[in-house]
């Protein structure tokens, strides 16, 4: 199945919710609900000073509504969205701290061998975007079970290997890198966060390429829509095409954009969940050693 995007607008995200676990429906959104619905359709529009600042106030407001299942989805899209570029950890924390609690106050039913979503993204942002909260919110078994699924996911990474073929049909191996920096980058060309990032990602490939910094940004769309994509943008990177998507697979890409970044011995050192800015790259490369 084709790797979703991130959660782009609160329509979509409603959608996905809809499935399960989250099957119940809502009654009709009351004037708060609507308002903060409102705001969640043009966070994406909001300035890089300004998103951070309405993100923080939305999750205090929808931390202020009633528990239910209409929170618990507010919350949810919420968390979807702000981890979209750089919010900054107290925006996070305060994100992830409702979604948190809109769990505590409504736990949902896990699936026969699943966890839900809501759990996981709880774990992925304590995880990888290093919030920290009361762990008294953390006491649901599912969220341990969420946390050790990451884990069991990232040691599958730290193994993975693949050999893609770039635009020009040169066939082009993870485990032949050693010695390298490499930043693996999953994007397509429908993805407006996946194409936001591809600026800085040039960037740093001409900044740090003479360092040894390796760029590999996969796609699983066909080379018909790649290939004039990028001679139009410019993007130097090197593009490797995953038909299949058995390496979006591999790595556990549920949705894009998504990033892992190997030091020179081949290990994993810094991933993210989203969008990430030039300065949020920066950081991610110097846990490899590149400064």
């Amino acid at each position: 199945m084709k790797p979703a995007p991130r959660l782009l607008t609160l329509l979509f995200s409603a959608i996905l919710i809809a499935a399960a676990p989250l099957r119940a429906q809502s009654p009709p959104p009351t004037p708060a609900e609507a308002a903060i619905i409102a705001q969640l359709r043009t966070l994406r529009s909001l300035s890089p000073t300004e998103r951070p600042v309405t993100t923080r106030k939305l999750a205090l407001d929808i931390r202020a509504l009633p528990a239910g299942i209409s929170k618990l989805k507010l919350a949810y899209s919420l968390a979807n969205l702000a981890t979209e570029g750089d919010a900054g950890l107290p925006t996070l924390t305060d994100v992830t701290l409702t979604l948190a609690e809109s769990l505590d106050e409504n736990p949902l039913p896990s699936p026969p061998g699943g966890i839900p979503d809501p759990y996981l993204e709880v774990a992925r942002l304590i995880r990888y975007e290093h919030v920290a909260i009361d762990p008294k919110y953390l006491a649901d078994p599912l969220f341990a079970k969420a946390d050790a699924r990451l884990v069991h996911n990232d040691e599958d990474i730290q193994h993975a290997d693949f050999t893609l073929q770039d635009l020009k049909g040169k066939p082009v191996k993870l485990s032949d890198l050693r010695g390298k920096v490499v930043l693996v980058n999953f994007w397509a060309t429908w993805c407006p966060p996946c194409r936001k990032e591809m600026p800085a990602l040039d960037a740093l490939y001409a900044r740090f390429q003479p360092q040894g910094l390796v760029v590999l940004s996969i796609s699983d769309e066909d080379l018909a829509k790649v290939a004039p994509f990028i001679a139009k943008a410019g993007y130097r990177p090197t593009v490797l095409l995953d038909p299949g998507s058995t390496v979006h697979q591999q790595f556990h890409v549920e949705g894009i954009p998504k990033s892992f970044v190997f030091d020179r011995d081949g290990k994993l050192v810094a991933q993210t969940i989203d969008e990430r800015t030039e300065q949020q790259f920066l950081a991610m490369l110097a846990a490899a050693g590149l400064k």
